[in-house]
């Protein structure tokens, strides 16, 4: 070893600033906003049922007439945001039912409305949970319909926002379906209603966990057709500019985790808010991981948290969101 350490710059301690927590804090770049997180919830028929899903320890499938305290008990840990999936009982090959104005959506939507109206309602705006054949639109020759597709969307945004929805949030990957839902909307009257896009939603392998909580698993094939390639980034940005030019109020990036690269490119090319979606499998990892005693759940959930926002993002969608809130607040 050497006699001693090599000469630095003594106005270059790094370290000094780090000495104590309340340094720490007084200094820190990035932090967790509970007001920015937004819970998702998976809603279903039936009364009085909470039905835990396998998959996702901690979350459940509930129906409406539980959402009222639910909706209590969110506003309650400090979060604002809630973001809905409706499970449908039947299926047909045009998804039917997904502009029901009595849908599973849209009696949740006046349920959590009714029981705490400051409460901003997002719904996901897809066909997959209400097609027999499990794909996010129409199909003709075993392939999905893009430009049939939309007015379906379109129709499904409108009865969401006249049940009292903020924001509508289309998933299905269609070309052009933000238009779409703008021009619905604005047609409808319902100028106000927010559409916070899935700009950049790739064909991932983390979804696993969701499909089976909310039923939606394609009965053939993939999606890949119409979700994006894992390898590409320069597509996200052309994905993510052109839901903004279409009328876009938000951008997301989904997964979150893998793609924070994608998150960082989306804060580059543009000004709106940009939310990341803390998806399902990267949910289960930390709960299984925990449940072995093999991480520490909090400190592990606030890191992750705070390298999204550290990437780009505003709003962050997790389903860690009632237990974060809890440990940031301290409650």
């Amino acid at each position: 070893m050497p006699d001693q350490a090599p000469p630095f710059d003594p106005s270059h301690r790094l370290r000094r600033m780090r000495r104590s927590p309340g340094l720490r804090n007084l200094l820190r770049e990035t932090e967790v906003r509970v007001e920015g997180l937004i819970y998702p919830l998976f809603v279903r028929s039936g009364q009085g049922v909470n039905e835990p899903i396998g998959a996702m320890p901690g979350q459940s499938r509930l129906s409406v007439d539980l959402l009222a305290d639910q909706a209590k008990e969110i506003r309650a840990a400090g979060l604002q945001s809630v973001l809905l999936f409706g499970i449908a009982d039947e299926k047909d090959a045009l998804g039917g039912g997904s502009a029901d104005p009595d849908g599973i959506v849209q009696r949740a939507i006046r349920e959590i409305k009714s029981a705490a109206p400051e409460l901003v309602v997002m719904t996901d705006v897809c066909l997959c949970a209400y097609m027999e054949h499990g794909h996010c639109g129409i199909l003709r020759d075993g392939a999905v319909d893009n430009d049939a597709t939309l007015p379906l969307l379109a129709a499904m945004a409108v009865s969401h926002a006249q049940a009292g929805a903020d924001v509508v949030a289309p998933s299905a990957m269609m070309d052009g379906q933000i238009a779409a839902l703008r021009q619905g909307l604005d047609q409808a009257g319902l100028t106000d209603t927010g559409i916070m896009a899935y700009a950049a939603k790739y064909a991932s392998a983390f979804y696993g966990p969701f499909r089976e909580a909310a039923g939606s698993a394609p009965q053939f094939g993939d999606r890949r057709s119409y979700q994006m390639d894992p390898g590409n980034l320069r597509e996200a940005v052309r994905e993510i500019l052109s839901d903004v030019e279409q009328g876009a109020d938000i951008v997301m990036v989904k997964p979150a985790l893998a793609y924070m690269d994608v998150i960082r490119a989306a804060r580059e090319v543009t000004d709106l808010p940009v939310a990341a979606y803390n998806v399902s499998g990267e949910y289960s990892m930390v709960k299984a991981a925990a449940a072995q005693g093999w991480i520490d759940e909090r400190a592990l959930v606030l890191e992750t948290l705070t390298s999204f926002r550290r990437a780009g993002a505003d709003l962050i969608i997790t389903y860690h969101a009632k237990e974060a809130a809890r440990w940031l607040t301290g409650s």
